[in-house]
């Protein structure tokens, strides 16, 4: 029944459409020639005329005696008819015309105002189909159905929700103590680590509906569409009493408000803004209705979207440690066949992974399993998929490659491989290979970091030693008039870190304790002289790498060799390398 009101306007519409082309077809006389009114005449003086069909239409259809048939002009006279009587002329006359031409006329009418009254009605009742807006509650949806238990780690989000989910489950209980239900809830973090998860888990366990919607959803090119949909979305939740409503990617709609300069204003967007703001200022916390958005970016909302009465909530879903690495890895491994696994070893080599990355992690792996025709998921499949995901499959045919492509390369990752080694010993270095793969490296040096919520300047400075120190093995083993580009990657990734450092994190002399990007206009003024400290420093840092690498370059040369004889070196293997040193 809801599906034939939704699509009720496409019936008139198809039925238009059939009685116009009925109308083409009935209207066309091919086989008729058209002919003057005089040559009628003459016709008729001449007694040719067998009969005459006409009716109300602006032609009449002679037949001669002969048997041709043709058209001519019907003048509409009172004497007309009589006139061929008195010949002897067979006259046809009717008040209406023809029934093939007279039906499709009067469906084609009775058509266009089913047309009109529909699309009426439901423009009147929020249903026009550009402003209103879809709401599918995927909570009636089995295989969308999840509470928390559904979603491993995020602990900490978890609490936070769980006082939602009491109140929409026992409102009486905090209308004793005059505790209002928070209205709206932000989840940020980065993307992957499952705010969508959280807030279907949030109306799965209050046991309410669902309705998940896209800020982009609301974004229209016609300035006012937008803020109507908007009204539309919260008129339909208040009908359907205690809902979630979630909305991703808010920023779509709530960045901050621009104020008109320099062509920065969208009028669009601020509208719609405005009216999700008066909306959600508008409804009551016993309307129970909870609106919980999600953002890879809380600094780019605007201000009166997250002040209190607004989006009371703002819960980071931050990265899972180990230990929610290990239950997330579980719950994925839970409904697959697999062996024994050792999910702590994995948990550790994945820091910094999501949940969504871990995810394709296993399924990845059960992928491979899959193509190897195995009976389970195997550790030796969890380890190839961690490669691909990490650094791509690897080139099957490497027949093209040059031995001179081949050394540089092993040169280069052994400069990587050896600088971790002995300079940052905490980032475990798990494997070194020279297999090129399919996101376009030659080869990489694949660590283990650990797991850490901030950062050391002596850190930092080491692990821009390990990005230069493929290209200080280049030079140290080939010359430097012998570089070449595959440093680039390396190079990028040391501008990024450097300029962070001096920029950002207040670790350079030039802006001391000043953070650049908060500086605004200003910021241009201090440009050059950045970038000045960030060269000598980069500069510095590149010396010390060469001066390493030459104290350790028969170790350099045995990782190298070792490299261009297996083509993979893995962790035993490098540290047998090491302790021989």
């Amino acid at each position: 029944m809801k599906f034939i009101k939704k699509h009720l306007i496409y019936i008139p519409i198809a039925t238009a459409a059939i009685s116009l082309a009925a109308m083409i077809i009935t209207g066309y006389k091919g086989n008729l020639v058209n002919k003057s009114y005089t040559l009628f005449v003459n016709d008729l003086n001449s007694n040719k005329v067998s009969s005459v069909n006409m009716n109300t239409s602006s032609k009449m259809t002679v037949i001669l005696n002969d048997g041709t048939k043709y058209q001519t002009d019907n003048p509409h006279t009172d004497t007309i008819k009589e006139t061929l009587l008195l010949k002897g002329i067979d006259v046809k006359d009717s008040n209406n015309g023809p029934i093939s031409e007279t039906i499709p006329q009067a469906v084609f009418g009775i058509s266009l105002i089913a047309i009109a009254v529909i699309y009426i009605t439901q423009a009147r009742s929020g249903r026009s189909s550009v402003t209103s807006i879809e709401m599918e509650d995927f909570s009636k949806k089995k295989d969308h159905v999840l509470n928390f238990d559904s979603v491993a780690g995020n602990e900490e989000a978890k609490e936070s929700l769980m006082d939602v989910v009491d109140f929409l489950k026992n409102p009486e209980k905090y209308k004793k103590y005059g505790a209002r239900m928070p209205k709206g809830v932000i989840l940020y973090g980065d993307p992957g680590t499952g705010k969508t998860l959280l807030a279907k888990a949030v109306a799965g366990e209050a046991g309410v509906p669902f309705y998940a919607l896209s800020g982009s959803d609301f974004v229209q090119v016609y300035v006012g569409v937008g803020a109507a949909r908007v009204r539309s979305l919260f008129k339909k939740a208040k009908s359907h009493g205690k809902a979630v409503i979630f909305i991703d990617e808010i920023d779509a709609i709530g960045v901050k408000r621009g104020n008109g300069k320099n062509g920065s204003r969208n009028d669009e967007k601020d509208q719609t803004l405005n009216a999700l703001l008066t909306e959600m200022s508008g409804f009551g916390e016993a309307e129970g209705i909870v609106v919980i958005a999600a953002t890879n970016r809380l600094d780019m909302l605007d201000s009166a979207l997250l002040r209190p009465g607004r989006f009371d909530r703002h819960i980071e879903v931050s990265l899972p440690d180990i230990k929610a690495r290990e239950k997330i890895i579980s719950l994925h491994l839970r409904n697959k066949p697999h062996s024994i696994i050792d999910i702590e070893t994995i948990a550790k080599k994945t820091a910094y992974f999501s949940g969504a990355k871990l995810e394709s992690l296993i399924n990845e792996s059960a992928i491979l399993a899959a193509k190897d025709n195995s009976s389970k998921i195997t550790e030796e499949h969890v380890e190839k998929a961690y490669s691909i995901i990490i650094a791509g499959h690897e080139k099957k045919e490497r027949s093209h490659l040059k031995d001179e492509d081949k050394i540089l390369t092993s040169y280069h990752e052994a400069g990587h491989g050896l600088v971790s080694m002995i300079l940052t010993p905490q980032d475990k270095v798990s494997k070194i290979t020279i297999i090129p793969t399919t996101k376009g490296a030659g080869g990489y040096t694949l660590t283990i970091p650990e797991d850490n919520n901030y950062y050391r300047i002596d850190y930092l400075r080491n692990r821009i030693k390990v990005m230069l120190g493929g290209r200080a093995a280049e030079e140290i083993i080939f010359g430097k008039d012998k570089i070449t580009t595959g440093a680039e990657g390396d190079i990028s990734q040391t501008t990024d870190t450097i300029l962070k450092m001096v920029a950002e994190y207040g670790m350079g002399e030039t802006l001391g304790l000043i953070k650049l990007s908060s500086l605004g206009s200003l910021a241009s003024g201090y440009g050059n002289a950045v970038i000045e400290e960030c060269k000598k420093l980069i500069d510095t840092l590149y010396e010390e790498t060469i001066e390493l690498l030459t104290e350790n370059k028969k170790t350099l040369e045995k990782i190298a060799l070792e490299l261009l004889d297996k083509e993979t070196l893995y962790a035993d293997e490098l540290d047998e390398i090491m302790r021989e040193k």
